[in-house]
């Protein structure tokens, strides 16, 4: 299910670069805009859980690309809260 998600949004991106070469059955403006605000609601995540995104076991850079890429299906499993994870 968050592979399919993942793979949502890079499709949204990739459609929304796409779109600025080639037009898109006139859909490009609106791919544009969900584009930039997914990436603007991503920021907003990344500077409210940056402690979660320091958690990642790779570098700080790639955390904070996958985080602007993906969100919270990035920053979600990093979390401290093992709650749901019968700890």
């Amino acid at each position: 299910m968050i592979n399919a998600l993942k793979a949502g949004c890079l499709a949204i991106y990739a459609l929304a670069l796409a779109s600025l070469l080639f037009p898109l059955l006139g859909a490009e403006t609106a791919l544009q805009y969900v584009a930039i605000f997914l990436l603007g609601a991503h920021l907003l995540e990344l500077l409210v859980m940056l402690k979660a995104v320091r958690r990642y076991p790779g570098s700080l850079a790639m955390s904070l690309l996958l985080t602007l890429l993906f969100g919270f299906l990035h920053w979600w499993p990093l979390r401290s809260d093992n709650s749901d994870a019968g700890v």
